[in-house]
């Protein structure tokens, strides 16, 4: 910055006497008014530098743009002077300022009153008065303000750079929080007697800082030091953190970040207990020019009671750009067991399954192609206390699925519109227990959308699924033996879609009512449940998200066999300014009584139960969506989802509800659920808040899942959470334990947290 005003002055000097710039013994004057452009472009010439004897740099400086309504030079006192509103720019750096001086004789610039720098990383320097001397290699400046461009503010009585672009300030005060104009010190700040930027180490140096909290001082420290604003990345300790558990006792976890490179780093966070000894933590991330890589898990060698003394987890994930149409994905996560991410309250720790895998996948135009493999890991430890027979099942008949492949290919429309559509689906399954089956899928439609003059729309679906599976030691009743063979099906569907909507407009909303019938025409049965595994389409309900669709399974294993009629209608009214409110119901008429569909959702008979949705938000303070489905006989509900927020930022409440009949025909892990989750939220102040939940469990006698809250402060410079909850679990090494932390944090300098 310094030796740029320098240049520029320079330069400035000598164009008074190369365009005759009316420069004369007496002081003389250019108007902007009287130049043909708003601002002169300063370029080194070599003639120019040669006649002032200055090196001649080695590499062309940058144009310096220069800006003033008055200049004035007066050659008897070898002086340059630049008056009102003078600004130069250079490169991203812009110099503001009332009036400045060249003194030739002692090469020394002034800038005087209302100086301001606007420096290339988006900080402003404020000051009244500039030195600058020794060609602009030193410069000096008394009582500074600096605010930088995340509104941070630092103060200092002295500013002096040295010949090595080493700069010292002393007397420094340093916040990012707001100042007062009544003059009351902010929230926090630091003190220095003197700081010291080493310009080629990159480092901000302290000497006797001090850390104030409403201008009281609780910390001191001899020596501080950290890396400066231009340094994204340094390996260094970050904060530790610590706290106590009743499986760990108490423990610190310390944390060492280490900088590979730009594009990769690593986190060693290993963890001292007084119970367990070391358990050892990490992360590690690495980009690529088309991708990334995360890794993060932990180890613990646990020689207590416990069975497994191994134990650990690792949670991947990582994506890559082949090429321009494919794509590498891989997830994994992995526990050592069921209990290992709840007793150390890890990630997923409330998650019934882990679920691995890796996949390949293909975009280009209007088709799509994967290639994946999935591993899953049961962690439930509800389902083991339930059921413990159907979780032992679980445990040691586990699929491993390698390789899944599903392809789609859509052809282009043709003149009247239609397009062909092919999905192809292979899938591998190996059990842990024994069994096998190998499916090839392939599903051929014809897909005409239409729109008649009158506003009706139609679409037209033809589709033939065909099948073809290996299957080897798959026991579908007990009391049978085991079947190995290669069944083959084939399903033909036609299917046709009506809507109508009708649309009423006032000044001050819009209302949209569309009916909608949609014809299945199917065979019945077919499905060959007793040679054909059921492994991706076991967990069904008819929803209000499925109940149009032409297939309601969402998988391949078992078909939407009969031929049935759906009708329901979509009511939707918008506000003009604000505010929407939306509406859905259906139901299905089913021309044979038992279908797969219907026996698997508890639906036999010709009419299925009705299906809704509702959705309100007529304004900013509510906004509420419940879906339900309503028994066709005597209208009980046997499934009820609401999810519904009531208030302002003021005062916030969340509720949600769950309700789900048990159903016979699908997983233990789907087995009737009602459960209420609720959540208050107050903003007492600007910059206090707190908030308080409950997880209620309404079926099993009822109690509480778990309960807590927290308590926020948080303003523009510091943040302070605490946070408590109680967690009621089925094992009794975990029931009726506490969890309490809280996070210290200081912007821009970091917190602790436990």
């Amino acid at each position: 910055m310094l030796s740029q005003i320098k240049t520029f002055l320079i330069y400035l000097f000598l164009m008074a006497f190369s365009f005759n710039l009316q420069a004369q013994p007496i002081a003389g004057e250019i108007s902007r008014k009287q130049k043909s452009s708003p601002h002169i472009i300063v370029e080194p010439e070599n003639n120019i530098t040669d006649i002032l004897h200055i090196s001649q740099p080695e590499e062309s400086e940058p144009n310096i743009y220069f800006e003033a309504d008055e200049l004035l030079s007066n050659q008897k006192d070898k002086t340059i002077e630049a008056k009102g509103d003078v600004v130069i720019r250079r490169d991203n750096l812009t110099v503001f300022t009332d009036r400045l001086i060249y003194f030739q004789n002692d090469d020394m610039i002034m800038a005087l009153g209302n100086v301001r720098l606007q420096e290339p990383d988006g900080a402003t320097i404020y000051s009244d008065e500039v030195n600058l001397t020794s060609k602009l290699t030193r410069a000096e400046m008394n009582q500074i303000k600096v605010i930088m461009r995340d509104e941070s503010k630092l103060w200092a009585e002295h500013f002096h750079k040295k010949e090595n672009d080493n700069k010292i300030m002393r007397y420094v005060t340093y916040t990012p929080c707001d100042c007062c104009e009544n003059g009351q010190s902010p929230l926090w700040r630091i003190r220095a007697r003197k700081v010291t930027h080493d310009a080629l180490n990159k480092n901000m140096n302290y000497n006797d800082a001090f850390l104030d909290v409403k201008n009281v001082p609780i910390l001191y420290t001899p020596f501080l030091s950290h890396p400066d604003p231009t340094v994204k990345r340094r390996s260094g300790f970050v904060a530790p953190k610590f706290g106590r558990s009743s499986y760990l006792g108490t423990y610190i976890q310390t944390n060492y970040f280490w900088n590979i490179n730009e594009h990769a780093d690593m986190l060693l966070s290993p963890t001292f207990t007084t119970d367990k000894g070391v358990l050892f933590g990490g992360r590690w991330r690495q980009y690529f020019n088309k991708g990334y890589l995360k890794m993060e898990g932990t180890y613990l060698n646990d020689d207590g009671k416990n069975k497994h003394q191994h134990r650990g987890n690792l949670f991947a994930t990582g994506r890559y750009e082949l090429n321009d149409v494919w794509i590498f994905k891989t997830n994994i996560d992995y526990a050592s067991d069921n209990l290992y991410l709840k007793e150390l309250s890890l990630d997923k720790d409330d998650q019934a399954w882990l679920t691995s895998n890796l996949s390949f996948e293909r975009f280009k135009n209007r088709d799509y192609a994967s290639i994946e493999a999935y591993y899953y890991k049961l962690i439930s430890y509800d389902l083991r206390v339930r059921n413990f027979r159907e979780y032992e099942r679980l445990k040691y008949n586990k699929p491993l699925v390698v390789p899944l492949i599903d392809t789609e290919f859509i052809s282009e429309p043709d003149a009247i519109g239609s397009y062909y559509k092919n999905n192809f689906s292979f899938a591998s399954l190996y059990h842990s227990g024994g069994m096998k089956s190998q499916r090839a899928t392939m599903i051929n439609s014809w897909n005409l959308p239409w729109t008649s003059p009158f506003g009706e729309r139609y679409k037209l679906v033809a589709s033939l699924k065909s099948d073809a599976y290996h299957v080897e030691k798959y026991l579908y009743n007990i009391n049978k033996k085991d079947y190995e063979g290669n069944p083959v099906r084939i399903f033909p569907q036609l299917g046709i879609e009506w809507r109508l909507p009708f649309v009423k407009a006032t000044e001050t909303s819009r209302q949209i009512i569309e009916p909608v019938v949609v014809g299945v025409l199917a065979p019945n049965g077919g499905n060959k449940s007793n040679k054909i595994p059921n492994e991706d389409s076991q967990d069904v309900s008819l929803e209000d998200t499925n109940i149009l669709d032409l297939n309601r399974y969402a998988g391949y294993d078992r078909n939407d066999t009969g031929s049935r009629i759906s009708y329901g209608f979509n009511w939707n009214t918008y506000g003009n300014i604000m505010g929407r409110t939306s509406a859905f119901l259906a139901q299905t008429y089913q021309l044979n009584k038992k279908t797969s569909f219907g026996t698997n959702t508890q639906n036999e008979g010709h009419l299925s139960d009705y299906v809704g949705r509702i959705y309100a938000a007529p304004a900013n303070y509510l906004n509420l969506t419940y879906r339900f489905r309503l028994d066709r006989e005597d209208y009980k509900l046997n499934y009820s989802e609401l999810s519904a927020r009531l208030g302002t930022n003021m005062l916030n409440l969340y509720v949600s509800y769950i309700y789900l009949q048990k159903n016979n025909n699908a997983s233990e892990l789907l087995s009737q659920r009602k459960e209420l989750y609720t959540s208050l939220r107050a903003a007492l102040t600007r910059d206090w808040s707190v908030s308080i939940y409950n997880r209620q469990d309404l079926v099993r006698g009822g109690g509480s899942l778990e309960h807590g809250g927290n308590i926020i402060y948080e303003d523009e410079c510091f943040s302070f959470i605490t946070t408590i909850k109680k967690y009621n679990s089925n094992n009794p090494d975990l029931d009726d334990s506490y969890e309490f932390n809280f996070t210290f944090y200081l912007k821009t300098l970091g917190g602790l947290g436990s």
